[in-house]
């Protein structure tokens, strides 16, 4: 049986590596600043995506990303990796999404995608933590959704049976398809790069880089079509101006503060039982533990 499987990825900013300029004054993520990766959820979501393709013969993966143009970055590693195309959703009015635009946004782009078995994702993005756009793409598109998912152990009739990792315990659902099904880190990590479609690949490019290169460059993409990486705006999608970026918003960041711990004091203790015991005391009374 043939799949058509979508996965949902983002091109995240590296939060081991946030400095001053990580915000801008409205409140709003300043990715044109920070290094970006690919989301590390979304590489297992994609690992559970190649399993399946490898045990249904003549199925595909598509990479479906919002984001910057940049974004086309995690579509080439996807592509190397083992997916078979991808698609950025980039507009400069998508930009300021909170997670109920985002998903409406994404949403509109996998209805404009149009015959597909199964969604993807990671569970939550590491920029934001919320673990909600999964399940809110899923309720905007009508369609079951599994979540935790550790592990997709089957796809057969019609339907996708998943273990899924929760906190006092493991449970096996099995749900119909076409259905959402969100992976947690604790599922399997992606293979590496592949050597061959690496140097296959390599060209590839999306729309606006392709813009970017010398006449020959671009002549060399358009005679290898399989190195084109697909573009779509928000009118492309269909999207309503109201419900997207900043508009569609009702997540508003009022301030941002920058928190610095201080030491206001210090004590050194000797090798000494009744020094650890008083410190111990110490801290019971002024309920640091305890």
């Amino acid at each position: 049986m043939s799949l058509n499987i979508i996965v949902l990825a983002k091109q995240v900013p590296d939060t081991r590596n946030v400095g001053k300029d990580a915000m801008k004054e409205d409140g709003t993520i300043n990715r044109a600043a920070l290094p970006a990766i690919f989301n590390p959820e979304d590489l297992n979501a994609l690992e559970q995506a190649l399993r399946i393709k490898d045990k249904n013969p003549g199925s595909t993966v598509t990479l479906l990303t919002m984001g910057l143009p940049r974004a086309s970055e995690i579509i080439r590693e996807a592509i190397y990796r083992g997916a078979d195309g991808g698609i950025v959703l980039t507009d400069r009015v998508l930009g300021g999404a909170d997670t109920l635009a985002t998903s409406y946004s994404l949403a509109q782009a996998v209805k404009k995608f149009g015959n597909y078995d199964i969604i993807l994702g990671g569970r939550q993005a590491i920029d934001g933590d919320t673990a909600q756009v999964g399940p809110q793409i899923a309720e905007k598109l009508g369609l079951p959704q599994v979540t935790y998912a550790e592990e997709v152990v089957d796809v057969a009739d019609g339907h996708v049976t998943v273990k899924r990792r929760l906190e006092h315990g493991v449970e096996t659902v099995k749900a119909p398809l076409p259905c959402v099904v969100t992976v947690n880190g604790s599922a399997a990590d992606c293979r590496p790069r592949n050597a061959h479609r690496l140097m296959k690949y390599k060209y590839a490019v999306s729309t606006s880089e392709k813009a970017k290169l010398a006449p020959e460059a671009q002549a060399f993409v358009d005679a290898r079509p399989y190195l084109n990486i697909q573009e779509w705006s928000a009118a492309y999608v269909d999207a309503d101006p109201e419900q997207i970026g900043l508009a569609g918003s009702p997540t508003k960041v009022k301030a941002i503060e920058n928190v610095v711990f201080t030491a206001k004091e210090s004590l050194c203790l000797e090798n000494n039982d009744e020094q650890i015991e008083n410190l111990v005391k110490e801290l019971i009374a002024n309920h640091t533990i305890g």
